[in-house]
């Protein structure tokens, strides 16, 4: 066959393939369309299913006389006009296919007037070369478009639409969803004559409470972060028997792949419990790609993973603070303002407890370390005195007052580096005098978590088993102790009682050391900072368990090692290894940089006598 170019009938039912799937997706086209348009009402009349009729009747601006014969060509819009508005979309449709789409497949008459014209006019399209016909009309301002018998010249399509029934079923369900988006927007929707539905212009919470009942606003948890341009907005729920599952990106719904697996792994821990949720997010036009199918149900996040965790962290923390606040409290829950930015939707001022604000924030673990150098140097009396006060005078000629060592912080270094009579060796005397152990080579994984490993040491051959899981535990604590603090995207409130309360008080000095930071005020732990490592761990989950652990015993100080090898045995994100070879030579790697006096090697080492086991085997 030749080539040839397709009739504009021909091409237009081809793209119908992808804009206009069933009544639904024509309603979909026309009502964004009417939002676009600055309509405060919209009018949805159906018949059978939406099969027969359609029609949408806005108040919106209006189509000139001019366009529109225009309006009903295909990639015509005024939505956009270059490259530069492609990236900045804010409208709910812009790619100019929708009209020409529906009328290919269906007989499609548009009616308009505008608020300067003195009467309406109305275009119909059908035939084989598309040729529209415009004659006046008596209409108010705004616009109707009256869709008639979807699908009648393509009989096989025809044959795919359900029931009316259930055709009826996707267009209420709709209906409700972009009722959702746009609470400001009257919407009624009538089916075979008989009105259905009507939601009137309201606030957001009264829309929400229509749409999706009032059990549903009482029981669940309302959302309000915001980090930089990234803004979360909602309710979510886990305990409702309705499976209400929304959310909107800029006013769109959207079903996207990232978005869903955030929100499954925020649900994971609730299997029995149904998901529900009212969710907007608002981003950076330009940080989001709506252009990915005809149909403008899925987007592309260009900073995906920060989205990711955005919504994942605000969606756990809202569930978890549900389940352990009282029923009879009000959730309130405050961002993080110093992480996130000024909330332009909150301009409430936030009231703290005396004594904490933004600016008293514990600051960060110096990169360089110089200040607890010359406190170490004194505890351990290496230098004279003179040398102390030169290093002083030489390395911290800014340090202020609010730089100094606080007594805490001094409390954590006296515990941790007790005052010495001899000196330590220097760090090349250590390497010299193998403070670095080796572990020799790994010769194979005899279960699931330990390892036979070979060593020749002086002409002498030892093995030795070493249990794998507790040793990634030792490296995990060691790097606790050494590493800065990160603040959550959202911070944490948990209850605590009186007693829990005089706990972390006590411990203050030694979770501070370990990158924490959090205040009590009115009986709530608010925790704002937790070590960097542990920054994706749930720490809703984890919390209570650290406290109990602090609270197990009264008698003895637990100190930041102790609470550093606890938090890497128990961590949420610590989770059964599948070791193999490659895996636990990167493991060695690991522990053969750390000193031998902190691993403790008899709690994950165990040498074994090979020679005298195969003897008294074979004895």
């Amino acid at each position: 066959m030749a080539i040839q170019i397709l009739s504009p009938q021909l091409a237009n039912q081809i793209a119908a393939g992808e804009v206009v799937e069933r009544p639904v997706s024509v309603i979909k086209e026309l009502v964004e369309n009417s939002l676009d348009a600055g309509s405060t009402q919209i009018d949805i009349d159906i018949e059978q299913g939406g099969s027969k009729l359609i029609r949408i009747r806005d108040n919106g601006g209006g189509i000139a006389k001019s366009e529109l014969a225009l309006a009903l060509a295909r990639h015509a819009t005024s939505k956009i006009s270059s490259l530069d508005d492609l990236d900045t979309i804010m409208s709910l449709g812009f790619r100019g296919e929708a009209l020409a789409s529906i009328s290919s497949v269906a007989r499609l008459t548009l009616t308009s007037r505008t608020a300067d014209q003195s009467e309406a006019w109305q275009v119909y399209a059908e035939g084989r070369d598309m040729k529209s016909t415009i004659k006046p009309a008596a209409h108010p301002v705004g616009t109707s478009v009256e869709v008639l018998d979807l699908f009648y010249n393509t009989p096989a399509r025809r044959r795919f639409l359900k029931t009316e029934k259930t055709e009826f079923m996707h267009i209420e369900e709709f209906v409700r969803r972009i009722a959702l988006a746009r609470p400001d927007v009257t919407f009624n929707l009538q089916h075979n004559g008989k009105l259905i539905k009507q939601y009137r212009a309201s606030a957001l919470e009264k829309r929400v409470e229509l749409v999706c009942g009032r059990t549903f606003v009482q029981k669940a948890v309302k959302l309000d972060w915001q980090h930089d341009d990234l803004l979360i907005q909602g309710w979510v729920a886990s305990n409702e028997i309705s499976d209400l599952q929304y959310f909107y990106v800029n006013g769109r719904v959207i079903k996207d792949k990232l978005i869903n697996h955030a929100l499954r792994q925020a649900y994971i821990s609730r299997t029995n419990e149904q998901q529900s949720y009212v969710v907007f997010l608002q981003i950076d036009p330009k940080q989001v790609d709506v252009n990915v199918h005809p149909a403008k149900h899925e987007v592309r996040f260009h900073e995906a993973r920060l989205v990711h965790d955005f919504v994942y962290q605000a969606i756990v923390m809202a569930l978890e603070s549900n389940q352990q606040l009282t029923d009879d409290e009000k959730v309130v829950i405050t961002p993080n303002r110093q992480a996130a930015g000024e909330n332009i939707f909150n301009q409430k001022i936030a009231t703290e407890p005396k004594g904490y604000s933004a600016t008293n924030i514990l600051p960060k673990k110096p990169i360089n370390h110089v200040k607890e150098n010359v406190i170490y140097g004194q505890l351990i009396d290496t230098k004279a005195s003179f040398e102390i006060q030169k290093m002083q005078s030489e390395q911290l000629p800014l340090a202020d007052d609010n730089d100094s060592i606080t007594a805490p912080q001094q409390a954590v270094i006296e515990t941790l580096f007790p005052k010495r009579n001899v000196p330590l060796q220097s760090l090349q005397q250590q390497l010299d005098s193998s403070s670095l152990v080796q572990f020799g080579r790994v010769l194979t994984v005899i279960q699931p978590d330990i390892a036979l490993l070979e060593k020749l040491q002086d002409s002498q051959q030892t093995f030795m088993l070493m249990k794998l899981n507790i040793a990634q535990q030792k490296v995990k604590a060691i790097k606790l102790l050494t590493q800065e603090s990160e603040k959550l995207l959202i911070p944490l409130t948990i209850l605590v009682n009186q007693k829990e309360q005089q706990v972390l008080s006590d411990y203050r000095p030694q979770l501070i050391f370990l990158g924490f930071d959090f205040y009590i005020d009115k009986a709530k732990l608010h925790l704002h900072n937790v070590p960097k490592m542990l920054r994706t761990t749930n720490w809703q989950q984890l919390l209570p368990s650290l406290i109990a652990f602090l609270l197990s015993d009264q008698s003895a100080v637990i100190d930041p090692t102790q609470i550093a090898m606890w938090l890497a045995e128990n961590s949420s994100d610590n989770y059964a290894e599948s070791w193999s070879v490659t895996k636990v030579i990167q493991l060695l790697a690991q522990l053969e940089q750390i000193d031998i006096n902190l691993l403790q090697q008899d709690t994950f080492l165990y040498p074994i006598d090979l020679q005298s086991l195969s003897q008294s085997i074979l004895s």
